[in-house]
C-alpha cells in the first residue's frame, strides 16, 4: 500500500527548511532550489506546493508568526496562573526581542521580509504586508483591559501606546541584532517606558 502523504505536515517541513537556510544567508539570498536542497526534496516538490518565491516566503513568515505566537502563550504562562495586563503586555513585547536563536531568526527574517517588499512588487502585494497588525490589536486590548482597571496613568490613548510600543520593541530589536545594546539594556527600555504608562 503507498504511503500517505501528510501535505500540511510536508508543507511546514518545507518552510521549516526556508526559516533555516534564510536564518544562515538572509532572505534576499534564499532560492527554491536552495530550499529544497535544505528539506532534502526535490524542486519540483517545493514548486508543487508553492508555485512561486513569493508564496513560499508568505507561507515561511506565516509558520514564524506561528510560532511566535507559541513563544507569547509560553510566557504569559510562566506569569503565573493569574497574570495582569502589565505581565501580558510585557510577555508580549519580551517574546519578540532577540534574545534567543529562535527569536533572533524571526526578528531577522521579518525584518528582511520587510524591507524587500520595499522595492519587490509581488512581494508588497502578499496579505503579510496587508493584514492588519494581530500583535498591535492584541496590544490594544490588553491596554484597554488595563485602563478598565484602572492601572493606566491617565490620559493614555490605547490604541496609539500598543503601536509605540510595538515599534518601539522592534527598533530595540534591531539595536540586539546589529550589536548596539544588548538585550538587557533593551529590557530596561521596555521597562522604563511600561512605568511610564502603567501606575505603580
Amino acid at each position: 500500500m503507498p504511503k500517505r502523504v501528510d501535505h500540511a505536515e510536508r508543507r511546514t517541513e518545507i518552510a521549516e527548511a526556508l526559516v533555516r537556510v534564510a536564518g544562515r544567508r538572509g532572505l534576499h539570498a534564499v532560492g527554491m532550489r536552495d530550499v529544497a536542497a535544505e528539506a532534502g526534496v526535490s524542486l519540483r516538490l517545493v514548486q508543487y506546493y508553492f508555485q512561486t518565491k513569493e508564496k513560499l516566503l508568505l507561507f515561511g513568515l506565516e509558520h514564524l508568526a506561528e510560532r511566535f505566537g507559541e513563544r507569547v502563550s509560553a510566557r504569559v504562562r510562566a506569569a503565573g496562573d493569574s497574570p495582569g495586563p502589565r505581565a501580558m503586555v510585557e510577555a508580549l513585547l519580551m517574546a519578540a526581542l532577540p534574545t534567543d536563536d529562535e527569536s533572533r531568526t524571526f526578528h531577522h527574517l521579518y525584518t528582511s521580509y520587510a524591507i524587500l517588499s520595499v522595492n519587490d512588487r509581488a512581494l508588497a502585494a502578499q496579505p503579510f504586508i496587508k493584514n492588519p497588525d494581530a500583535a498591535e490589536d492584541a496590544l490594544t486590548g490588553l491596554l484597554r483591559q488595563a485602563q478598565e482597571a484602572d492601572l493606566l496613568e491617565p490620559g493614555v490613548d490605547a490604541r496609539l501606546e500598543a503601536a509605540g510600543l510595538l515599534a518601539m520593541s522592534a527598533g530595540l530589536g534591531t539595536g540586539i541584532l546589529v550589536g548596539q545594546r544588548t538585550p538587557e539594556s533593551a529590557t530596561a527600555v521596555l521597562d522604563h517606558h511600561l512605568n511610564r504608562v502603567f501606575r505603580r
